[in-house]
């Protein structure tokens, strides 16, 4: 069994006007099965979800970016498909998908994307 952490960081508590993204819990996924991590944004950005991947101790890993006008995500360096992806079912509702699962991919996943309403970046 492989464990995905989804982030629970709070950068900003709730403030009116402010972003507030959720997201999914706590997964645990079988070697070779696929994850689906799903991330809300809140309210409709122009600057799409991005991901990061963090293990323990480590510095935060930027996967992906994506915007629900894109074709395809922009990856960082590491990251590619068709082992990452991202999808969106809304203009704020995006889910990151890791493919072909192994043990190297447990870690804690995180969303965010910037609110230009308080110049900063928000993560749950």
């Amino acid at each position: 069994m492989i464990t995905i952490f989804c982030a629970f960081f709070t950068l900003l508590t709730c403030v009116s006007g402010v972003t507030v993204v959720t997201q999914s819990p706590l997964i645990t996924v079988n070697k070779g099965q696929t994850a689906t991590l799903d991330c809300n944004l809140g309210t409709v950005t122009d600057y799409g979800v991005r991901w990061y991947k963090q293990t323990p101790g480590g510095v935060p890993q930027f996967v992906l970016k994506f915007h629900h006008s894109d074709s395809s995500p922009t990856y960082g360096s590491g990251f590619s498909a068709p082992k990452f992806t991202s999808t969106h079912s809304s203009k704020t509702d995006y889910s990151l998908i890791i493919k072909n699962l192994d043990v190297g991919d447990s870690s804690v996943y995180y969303c965010n994307t910037w609110d230009s309403s308080v110049s900063e970046w928000v993560s749950q």
